[in-house]
């Protein structure tokens, strides 16, 4: 069969030698070479499409029962007709002819189904508009100190130059919301005319609300002087851009960590460095679009507003605080009084009497609690009852070594296990929980026996191995050898 490569060779040919000549060389005869030299068209163009079957067609006595399942329900799949017909006519259908059905129903969608959603491509114009949202980035198998660092990103957007940038955070929250926002808005320079979101709770109002956007939301882009609007429920795409950057921004990631060869971090802040690192580097190619946009932005406010929640909580008889349906201990001097609390992404503010009293790690979800025993040791050494059935018992055990420490003391001596092991939490509360643990670790690799007593006493042995290793070397005095040279009679 001659091809169009051929024929086009020959008629190249022909400008300089024979028929004869040009033919052999193409490869063809000279009665087919004359036959394309005559000839208008390419061999391409004078093929007729087939009309008919090579083989019979064995699903034609069943179609038209399979058309009216397709015309009433045009989501079914081709394996779930298959199955049906295999259930319907035994022994007719074979498994190797899942694929003809599958070929004939995507002909049937592709000429007579429904029509299909037109996605209309966009024009964006420059500093009109940006777009952010949450994404997981579990799957990435990140770690921190060897420990699984479960987290999500916020990631934000501008559609016309695709610069982006993001931070790290654990829940949908506003206050998250709110200072990625801020953060990016900062970085960035100034502000866009719109800011497109998904369906987020903490931006969208409830469908029964009046509103468009919850009250906080609304007074944040208020502040900064842009426009909000949302996706419509189900059309991820009306959010395309951001997507699409979660995707392209993850698999970017994930090869910056292969390239890395490891995905462990020392800490929370290498990891943060070396994400912004990586937003840099892909901001860095699109320089040229972004300064087209950047003389368009709207100006920054004087300040940023305020990215956290204040809440007003009174301090129970448990010295614990209820905020965001999780529990936290404060310290028990603050029982009966009301204290403010600042609600930020990542963490909770306590203040009283304007003054800054704790920092506590904020808790992911709701129904959790963390309580922390330097809060209550003092009043739980002179109850001590209480703690085998305390409600958070387990939040007293700041590590694996003092929860061994505690079953070693209910092996040993289970009548005084209790009040043993809160004399530990004393020592670590008043001499530091990283001594008291590293006591702990010595008495369990060179003793059976543990006691608060054993763990004072290596404390010392420590505060006395450090006097002595102060050395005290006086400076010399220089005048007493000024007077020797004198005393020699030295000019």
């Amino acid at each position: 069969m001659v091809t169009d490569q051929q024929v086009r060779r020959l008629l190249s040919l022909m400008q300089k030698k024979t028929l004869v000549q040009a033919a052999a060389e193409a490869g063809m005869d000279e009665k087919t070479a004359r036959k394309w030299r005559d000839s208008d068209k390419l061999p391409s163009q004078c093929k007729q499409p087939r009309t008919y079957r090579t083989r019979p067609d064995p699903f034609a006595d069943v179609w038209e029962e399979v058309r009216g399942f397709l015309e009433e329900s045009p989501g079914l799949e081709a394996k779930t007709l298959f199955d049906y017909l295999q259930r319907r006519y035994p022994g007719t259908f074979q498994d190797g002819q899942l694929r003809t059905l599958q070929r004939k129903v995507k002909a049937w969608r592709a000429t007579e189904g429904p029509p299909k959603e037109v996605f209309f491509p966009q024009v964006h114009t420059p500093g009109r508009l940006s777009q952010s949202d949450f994404t997981h980035m579990t799957s990435l198998g990140i770690t921190i100190a060897g420990e699984p660092f479960a987290h999500l990103l916020y990631h934000f957007t501008l559609t016309y130059s695709n610069w982006e940038t993001g931070q790290v955070c654990f829940s949908e929250s506003f206050e998250a919301l709110s200072k990625g926002l801020q953060d990016a808005l900062w970085e960035l320079g100034g502000t866009p005319a719109c800011h497109r979101t998904d369906r987020l709770t903490a931006a969208v109002a409830k469908p029964e609300s009046p509103e468009e956007f919850t009250r906080r939301y609304e007074a944040l882009l208020s502040h900064y002087g842009m426009k909000g609007t949302k996706s419509r429920v189900g059309k991820a795409n009306e959010n395309g851009d951001i997507e699409q950057s979660h995707y392209r921004m993850k698999r970017a990631v994930n090869q910056a960590l292969m390239l890395r060869g490891s995905r462990d971090f020392s800490s929370r802040a290498e990891y943060d460095a070396f994400l912004q690192d990586l937003f840099r580097r892909r901001n860095a190619g699109r320089t040229e679009r972004l300064s087209e946009e950047l003389p368009l932005l709207g100006r920054l406010p004087q300040r940023r507003t305020e990215d956290f929640t204040r809440l007003k909580v009174g301090v129970g008889k448990s010295s614990t605080i209820r905020v965001k349906s999780n529990t936290y201990s404060v310290p028990s001097r603050l029982i009966g009084e009301e204290v403010d609390v600042r609600v930020h992404a990542d963490r909770l503010e306590v203040f009283y009497a304007q003054r800054l009293l704790e920092v506590i790690p904020r808790l992911r979800g709701k129904g959790g609690h963390l309580v922390q025993y330097r809060h209550i040791i003092d009043w739980l050494q002179r109850k001590p009852g209480a703690f085998a059935n305390y409600r958070y018992r387990a939040d007293l055990f700041p590590s694996s070594r003092f929860r061994v420490a505690y079953d070693v003391l209910i092996n040993n001596s289970p009548h005084r296990a209790d009040r043993e092991y809160l004399s530990l939490l004393k020592l670590a509360a008043n001499e530091g929980e990283a001594r008291v643990e590293s006591a702990i670790r010595l008495l369990l690799d060179t003793s059976e026996e543990i006691s608060a007593d054993m763990v004072q006493e290596i404390l010392s042995w420590e505060m006395d191995e450090a006097s002595l290793a102060e050395v005290f070397v006086p400076s010399a005095d220089l005048g007493a050898y000024d007077l020797l040279l004198e005393g020699a009679g030295m000019p």
